[in-house]
Formats: C-alpha cells, sequence, structure tokens
C-alpha cells in the first residue's frame, strides 16, 4: 500500500486524472502534496509534492461559472491534468499552498486560434 506524503489533510474530493486513459479516483490536498489515487488500482497514484508545483492552470468557462479542468505543472516532470467533483473548492484548497500569483487561467479556444493567426501572419520571409 502506497504511504501518503500528508501529515494533515485539508479535502478529499472525487475526481478524475486525464494522464495517459481517464483514471478516476480521489484527490487528498494536505499540506505536504497535491495526491491522487485510483479508486481499484492501488498502484496507480500521483504525488506531488507543493516544492514541486510551478504553476496551477485552470480552464474556466463562461466567465468563471465552470472550471471543466485544472492542471498541475510541474518543475521537472511536466504538465498533469485532472478534473474534479468541485473544481473551486479544491482551488482553494491549493491556493492555500500554492502562490496565488502561480495560478494561472489556461489560454481558451478562440485564444489559441487567434494566437495561431497572428503568428501564422507575423512570419518574416526568409
Amino acid at each position: 500500500m502506497v504511504e501518503s506524503l500528508n501529515a494533515k489533510v485539508d479535502m478529499v474530493v472525487d475526481g478524475t486524472s486525464y494522464m495517459g486513459l481517464t483514471d478516476y479516483g480521489k484527490i487528498m490536498i494536505g499540506d505536504q502534496a497535491f495526491e491522487f489515487y485510483h479508486h481499484r488500482d492501488p498502484r496507480k497514484f500521483i504525488q506531488i509534492p507543493w516544492e514541486e508545483v510551478d504553476y496551477v492552470l485552470a480552464s474556466v468557462m463562461f466567465k468563471g461559472k465552470w472550471i471543466p479542468r485544472f492542471a498541475l505543472q510541474t518543475k521537472k516532470d511536466g504538465t498533469y491534468t485532472f478534473s474534479a467533483k468541485n473544481p473551486k473548492d479544491v482551488l482553494r484548497a491549493i491556493r492555500i499552498y500554492v502562490s496565488p500569483d502561480h495560478m494561472v487561467q489556461s489560454l481558451g479556444f478562440f485564444d489559441v486560434l487567434k494566437n495561431a493567426f497572428k503568428h501564422m501572419f507575423n512570419k518574416k520571409a526568409s
């Protein structure tokens, strides 16, 4: 069985991990780390210490009314994407351990298209 990194747990909520195939489980936010544990398979878990979290990216839609998923970008290992039953509560709990300056809103669909067109037309001829 996997041992938790946290000494004190602030929140446990149902969540989904989008690493490869979709995995359903529990998200645990504590004083030392962000942890995800799979419902059935104890070998599938993700533990991210707060020192490793560089940015928290939130996908915000309808002017903040709906947050379908969020991601934790680490300093070494890349980006881990999750969704939760109550994402606003999860992000509020994360805000205690991660600086609010490092919690950002990800680009929307139209922002990505706009940047692509800007880049395409602003390319200088070689």
